[in-house]
């Protein structure tokens, strides 16, 4: 299937890719200033931290659960246009966070509703922004693995400092104020899709009265029967629960058990990031020309078991922290070979369902990680929860190469 990307006339091929990646920072910028802004304002306005957590799970159910069913839309609509209309809607949803508080009408059941919206909205706003990449890198004239390697290196980078801006921006202007911020964010990335980000939209070619639902199993059936993306979409839900599982508790209780303070933890992070920011500009320079299977199969080995391992075995601090940093050279490589891996492997008409059940399938675990992890320390203690965690990250992700050792890890159709 021949395609024509239109961009608008005169415009730098390069300037897509820019706008793109430009979005991509501010969207994560405001996402950090409201994942503090508004359980913050929570807890200091009701003082309350069960209605601070039931506002954080009013977002992430919606997030996932829409994600999940948001598909069929992408590909019947474009998904130019759901991430425009998504950012816009959003826009309009957190912005009435703070007008109603200033207005003195804001109540606990309206903000709950308020931020489930803006997670319903979000959930296939961004995934219509990874189902663009492939029409992005053909306006751009670069490999699908350049653009991939610059959305995680942007990603890491925004998220990287973005905790430390928000943080800045909510002391300065007060988290209530933050939340226009955030708004704001918003439409700007509304803005530069919608301007400078080019539109090859072209509706699936399936009958006009298939069904919601149908188009939506049309687009599970597509996952479910894919001999290596199926595997590997459960093995990054696993790798999921187990990386959240070790930020959120098994690290900050290795660095509370052996005297430190949490100023270690942000600096085991750190070095982490760092490397992580550094290799997927790297993977984004190279990538394409990495033979896929190995480069995956190195990453994580490299990034995965080691890490649980050498805090189950009481190494100094400054063994943890290198550790970290030679496992983010290869976490730096797994989103960039990974995204470029899905996004030639699905045809484009099924695109948008089948990237957004994929999303939502590797979400799933993320919210559990760290009560698993605190479920697993009370029953079985620190050390063999680690040893385990390590054990299950290693299986979960030399599953794959085992699994699709017979499939085409590289372009496999061209549509």
């Amino acid at each position: 299937m021949t395609q024509q990307t239109t961009a608008t006339p005169g415009t730098p091929y390069r300037v897509p890719l820019v706008a793109f990646l430009v979005a991509n920072v501010v969207s994560i910028c405001g996402t950090r200033v409201s994942a503090i802004a508004i359980p913050w304002f929570v807890l200091v306005s009701t003082g309350s931290p069960l209605k601070t957590g039931l506002v954080a799970m009013a977002e992430m159910l919606p997030l996932v659960v829409c994600k999940a069913v948001g598909g069929p839309v992408i590909d019947r609509v474009g998904p130019k246009r759901v991430s425009v209309t998504a950012d816009t809607a959003s826009m309009v949803v957190v912005a009435l966070i703070p007008l109603l508080h200033t207005l003195h009408v804001l109540r606990f059941p309206v903000l709950l509703a308020l931020v489930a919206a803006a997670g319903a909205l979000r959930g296939p706003g961004d995934a219509a922004k990874g189902t663009l990449i492939p029409d992005i890198a053909t306006a751009a004239r670069v490999p699908l693995e350049r653009v991939t390697g610059l959305e995680s290196t942007t990603e890491r980078l925004a998220g990287f400092i973005a905790f430390a801006v928000a943080g800045g921006l909510i002391t300065l202007v007060g988290e209530v104020n933050a939340l226009w911020v955030d708004a704001a964010s918003f439409g700007v990335c509304a803005l530069l899709i919608r301007r400078w980000v080019p539109s090859n939209h072209q509706k699936p070619q399936t009958p006009e009265e298939d069904s919601y639902v149908q188009r939506l199993r049309e687009g599970w059936r597509f996952l479910r029967t894919d001999k290596l993306m199926m595997p590997l979409v459960l093995m990054i839900a696993v790798t999921n629960l187990l990386d959240a599982a070790v930020a959120a508790v098994l690290l900050p209780v290795w660095i509370r058990d052996h005297g430190y303070g949490p100023g270690h933890t942000s600096l085991i992070l750190t070095s982490f990031g760092l490397t992580a920011t550094a290799f997927a500009l790297l993977a984004s320079a190279i990538g394409h020309r990495l033979p896929r299977k190995l480069v995956f199969t190195l990453a994580f080995l490299i990034c995965g078991a080691p890490r649980f391992v050498v805090m189950a075995f009481d190494a100094p601090v400054w063994g943890v922290m290198l550790v970290y940093a030679i496992g983010g050279i290869g976490a730096g490589f797994i989103n960039p070979v990974l995204g470029a891996l899905f996004l030639e492997r699905i045809p484009r008409p099924l695109l948008g369902r089948v990237n957004s059940l994929a999303d939502a399938v590797a979400w799933i675990g993320v919210p559990l990680g760290g009560v698993v992890a605190g479920m697993a320390i009370t029953g079985i203690g620190l050390v063999p929860a680690l040893l385990a965690a390590g054990a299950v990250y290693f299986v979960a992700t030399m599953t794959p190469p085992l699994f699709g050792r017979r499939e085409d890890w590289g372009p496999t159709k061209d549509y």
